[in-house]
């Protein structure tokens, strides 16, 4: 069998998760099963935290998770808290007013952003795209980028810098942005119809006008696959397939509470419901990892800056607003429900990473996903001692269940290069970079 397996339909090309079965016997000259690769990835939430109910109080193991953190408790064996990581290149530096447009440009480059509200943007390649070039032609995807807000390429989104900035954390060149897709059904198109080169969108059409699950066209193509499969592999594929069909109709049934669209309309828009969006783009990355359609992505869960009010939380202020709190305890304490909302989310996707298989172990023992901001306290401006995860055993490299605080002014790009090396990219500088952040292993 090849080493990478597909099921075929019209229009489709379906990347299967590894299968055991298929792998090549010992002695038969070809490789057997190989380790499970490792993943990377990077999800942003705006502006910063309420760090009071962000930091644990102790370091090492034994440290009571904070009001925000709390839903973390299910899988906090594999979260590593990290404290006193800094991007200086976020500060003014003699630039004035902009952090919320910095704080995104610089997250995952570490490079000051040219301030400019004009085409002449800067700021650096981030490190997803760094590691994108160098192996990202193993897997269908060199890397995938996703969001939760329409985004703008240009014109002044904040104090004269571009919107490229603040709606963009993945470059591909200092001068060209990665921008996310916020469509989950596009998202979904592109892992499963657009890898096969016969797939035209004529028949992607038709498979829509149809409304047809996109497994009706690939059942034939795993019939006689499941033959070849042990039990355990059988059950793997169904338990997949199953998760394709429950993602597809969770897309379906959230265009239908679009009110600005015909019930037979190809969607344009994006979920109305912001917690349904939110889980349907984490379940999108899972599936992508999970088949090893890509092993890196970003997230950009909302734009810095954002001011989106949470109503379902019993929020009706801005973020943006409460972020500036002055103080004020009531606004903190929506800042926090707010802030404690995106763990929720980010827990329950560590979890159901945490229940897919693989090798020895699972998704998220051979992964690693950095959740944080690019603001600390968001009144402040602070770019220091950011509020950050790092999620995932990096298949053993990285020793988990702890609270690690390093020296301030730590960069933050130092971090990127420990995680450059664990997906074989090896590199003396990146960004602002003073060495490594050796204390991963523990």
């Amino acid at each position: 069998m090849p080493r990478r397996t597909f099921l075929r339909g019209l229009g489709t090309l379906m990347a299967l998760p590894p299968l055991e079965s298929l792998a090549a016997p010992a002695g038969s000259g070809t490789a057997g099963a190989a380790r499970p690769p490792t993943r990377m990835a990077f999800v942003y939430v705006p502006n910063g935290a309420n760090m009071a109910d962000w930091t644990p109080e102790a370091t090492g193991t034994e440290f009571r998770l904070p009001y925000i953190l709390e839903p973390f408790e299910p899988v906090r064996s594999d979260v590593l808290v990290l404290s006193g990581l800094t991007h200086d290149k976020g500060r003014p530096n003699g630039d004035g007013a902009g952090d919320h447009a910095r704080a995104s440009a610089t997250f995952l480059t570490a490079v000051q952003a040219r301030k400019t509200s004009g085409v002449d943007i800067r700021v650096g390649v981030s490190v997803d795209q760094v590691v994108a070039q160098k192996v990202g032609d193993q897997t269908p995807f060199r890397s995938l980028e996703l969001g939760c807000d329409r985004g703008q390429s240009s014109g002044s989104c904040d104090s004269g810098y571009s919107c490229a900035y603040q709606f963009n954390i993945s470059w591909r060149t200092p001068t060209a942005p990665m921008p996310p897709e916020t469509h989950p059904r596009l998202a979904f198109e592109r892992l499963f119809s657009s890898g096969d080169a016969a797939a035209t969108p004529e028949e992607r059409a038709r498979r829509r006008a149809r409304r047809q699950s996109i497994l009706d066209f690939v059942m034939e193509d795993a019939r006689p696959l499941e033959s070849k499969l042990g039990r355990t592999d059988r059950r793997k594929l169904d338990e997949y397939l199953s998760s394709v069909r429950d993602l597809e109709r969770r897309i379906e049934g959230s265009e239908r509470l679009s009110a600005e669209l015909p019930p037979d309309a190809f969607p344009k828009g994006t979920p109305p419901d912001y917690p349904t969006h939110i889980r349907l783009m984490y379940d999108l990355m899972l599936l992508a990892f999970q088949t090893d359609t890509t092993r890196i992505a970003s997230f950009i869960v909302a734009h810095d800056g954002s001011n989106r009010p949470y109503p379902f939380l019993g929020v009706n202020d801005g973020h943006h607003d409460l972020s500036h709190h002055g103080h004020d305890e009531e606004k903190k304490r929506k800042i926090a429900r707010i802030n404690r909302f995106h763990s929720e989310q980010f827990a329950a996707f560590l979890q159901r990473l945490r229940e897919v298989k693989e090798g020895e172990g699972s998704l998220l023992d051979h992964s690693m996903i950095v959740y944080g901001s690019g603001l600390a306290d968001g009144n402040a401006h602070a770019h220091s001692d950011l509020p950050l995860l790092l999620c995932g055993g990096a298949g053993g490299s990285i020793t988990t269940g702890r609270h690690l605080r390093v020296p301030k002014e730590t960069p933050m790009a130092n971090l990127f290069l420990e995680m450059m090396d664990r997906m074989g990219v090896r590199q003396d500088r990146f960004g602002d970079s003073t060495g490594r952040l050796s204390q991963l292993a523990g």
